[in-house]
This record gives C-alpha cells, sequence and structure tokens, in this order.
C-alpha cells in the first residue's frame, strides 16, 4: 500500500508545486505591470509647459494645498491621464473577452467592424447632424453597438462560430469604411479635418464630465466581465462540456460578446478608435503569464500602459525628437507601435512552431 501511496504523494507535490510558481508568476506579472503603469503616470502628470517634480506630483494627489501645482495636477493634467486609464481598461477588456470567447487571435473590435461602426455614427453625427460633444459619442456608441448585433445575427446560424463572425465582421467593416469615405467627400475640408482627427483617437478633449461618464460605465461592466469570466473558463473547455457542467453556451457566448462590445464601444465613445490596443494586449499578456489563463486583469493592464505610455510618446517625446510643433494624436502612436509588434508576435509564433 505504501509502494501506491508514493507515487500519488509525489504527483500531488509536483501539482502543487505547479501551481505554486503559477501563482508566483502571476502575482510578479501583475505588480510589474502595475509598477510600470504608476510610473507612466506619475510622469504624465509630470510634463508639460509648466514641469513638476515627482515629490510635487505626490504632493498634489496626496491632498497638498500648494499652488500652482495642485491647478496643473488636479484641473490640467489629471482628466486626460484618468481618461487615458479608463480606456486603457476597457479596450484590453474587451480585446480579451472577444478574442477568448471567439477563440481568435485577430477577434478585436479594431477587426470585426465594431471601431468602424462606432466611427461612421460618430462621422456622420459631426458632419450630417453638425453636433458635437456628449452626442458625438452617444452617436458612436450607438454606431458600435449596431454593427455589434449585426455581427450577431450574420454570423449565428445554429451555433455561433470565431472564424464565421471575424469573417462577418470584416465585411462590415469595409461597408462601415466605404460610409465613413463617402461622408468625407461630400464634407467641407474644415468638418472633415474635425472627423478624421476624432476618427484617429486622441485624449485631448478629456475634461472630468467625460471621465465621468467613462469610469461609469466602466465600474458597471468591469463586475459584469467577472461574473461572466467562469463561465468564460468554461467555455475554453468546449461547448459539450460546458453544457454537462450545467452552462448554456450560446447564452454564455451571447453574453460574452455583448460585455466586449459595450467596452469597446464604451471606450470608443469617449477618446475614439485608438488603434491596436484591444488587439495587442490580450497576446502580450499572455505571454507574460505563459499558463494560457484568461488573463483578464493583466490585459487590462497592458491596455494602461500601452495607452498611457503611447499618450505620453505623442504629447513630449515625438515633439522633441521630430520637426513638429503641435503634439500628435494618441492613436497614430499606437498605430505605428501596434503594427510591427503584432508582425513581430506572428513571426516570433511561426518561429517557435517550427
Amino acid at each position: 500500500m505504501s509502494s501506491l501511496a508514493a507515487p500519488e504523494a509525489v504527483a500531488r507535490e509536483g501539482l502543487r508545486a505547479s501551481r505554486l510558481r503559477r501563482r508566483a508568476r502571476t502575482t510578479a506579472v501583475t505588480l510589474a505591470l502595475l509598477l510600470v503603469a504608476a510610473t507612466l503616470a506619475v510622469v504624465a502628470l509630470m510634463l508639460g509647459d509648466f514641469r513638476l517634480s515627482a515629490a510635487q506630483v505626490v504632493g498634489a494627489l496626496a491632498g497638498s494645498d500648494e499652488e500652482p501645482a495642485r491647478f496643473v495636477v488636479f484641473d490640467l493634467r489629471l482628466p486626460r491621464l484618468t481618461l487615458g486609464i479608463l480606456v486603457g481598461v476597457a479596450f484590453g477588456l474587451a480585446g480579451a473577452l472577444f478574442q477568448s470567447v471567439l477563440r481568435n487571435p485577430l477577434a478585436s473590435p479594431d477587426v470585426i467592424g465594431v471601431s468602424q461602426g462606432a466611427s461612421a455614427g460618430a462621422v456622420a453625427a459631426l458632419l450630417l447632424g453638425g453636433v458635437t460633444g456628449l452626442w458625438v459619442s452617444v452617436a458612436a456608441f450607438a454606431g458600435g453597438a449596431a454593427v455589434g448585433l449585426l455581427l450577431y445575427a450574420v454570423a449565428w446560424r445554429g451555433g455561433l462560430t470565431g472564424h464565421r463572425f471575424v469573417l462577418s465582421g470584416i465585411g462590415v467593416a469595409y461597408v462601415c469604411t466605404s460610409v465613413v469615405g463617402y461622408l468625407l467627400t461630400r464634407s467641407e475640408v474644415r468638418e472633415a479635418q474635425a472627423a478624421l482627427l476624432w476618427m484617429t483617437g486622441s485624449l485631448a478633449q478629456a475634461d472630468w464630465d467625460l471621465v465621468a461618464t467613462l469610469a461609469l460605465a466602466v465600474a458597471v461592466l468591469a463586475p459584469l466581465v467577472a461574473l461572466a469570466a467562469r463561465g468564460l473558463d468554461l467555455l475554453l473547455l468546449g461547448d459539450e462540456q460546458a453544457a454537462a457542467l450545467g452552462l448554456r453556451p450560446e447564452l454564455a457566448r451571447g453574453a460574452v460578446i455583448a460585455l466586449g462590445v459595450a467596452l469597446a464601444c464604451a471606450a470608443t465613445a469617449a477618446a475614439g478608435p485608438v488603434a491596436f490596443v484591444a488587439l495587442v494586449a490580450a497576446p502580450v499578456a499572455r505571454r507574460l503569464l505563459g499558463d494560457g489563463s484568461l488573463a483578464l486583469v493583466q490585459s487590462a493592464l497592458v491596455g494602461v500602459v500601452l495607452v498611457v505610455g503611447a499618450d505620453v510618446a505623442a504629447q513630449h517625446l515625438l515633439p522633441a525628437v521630430l520637426p513638429i510643433d503641435l503634439s500628435v494624436p494618441v492613436g497614430v502612436v499606437t498605430g505605428a507601435v501596434g503594427g510591427p509588434y503584432l508582425i513581430w508576435l506572428m513571426v516570433a509564433g511561426r518561429t517557435r512552431s517550427s
């Protein structure tokens, strides 16, 4: 009996050691991402026309009445930083949800038409409705949500597959892009310039009202994502196994997609379609963890690092090294960094496979 118990004890000890290593790596990666995000946040609050030291920034955040540091931090820079953090969280979570539930690394709001639908809604509001501000965000949310509903209706045929959903999304994205192109060609130059600036993705319009609106959306949706995470874990086992464990796969899949669409629409409505963040955040997070888990928290943190880091570079680094007088929209930097990184990721994955 002792000879049989020994292998079981060894296997149990090996499993326990594996869990401890996995937990330690998850904790280390999460803390490292938090540290990088916090460092970038302090740098973002320090840099600008009126430069502050790290001590002045920390003092202002801690409640110091020192002027003008408090005014610069709370009234000028913190709204933009907070908007960037919320946009990064929303895009990071949205990308992780789409790619997990559809089992396709290309399933991202940038690719499947949600961002393009939001752009079409916003451009129509700007150029046809002549509205600005909150109504542009409302139109963008409505456009993205309409594309999400259309995709689910088109792709669902006796069950939803990731391959069919992504292909349908690419087709819908082309239609939305055509609509945007048509609206731009019939508009005045100044109106087209405003629409193109919104479509690039920018945090320059940040104010506390916009931050509060997006914060409310994220505060409502993030707990729902946490509730859906268990169902998503079961879906990764396959529909038959998930159904055997008491889950209704189609209902759970629809709920996860709806949450992803809502997060992507909320972020796009606030800052425009910031390119590549949703597509890249989850693969980077899972590569850091290396255990094949959902990595929802880590994806959100990678999204924050990408958006805040890109905005710091767009505001301060590029004007210093390029012959330009003004900062560029954050979407220009995320697109410039995200494209080559995605290509490198695909080449590195193919090299490992071979």
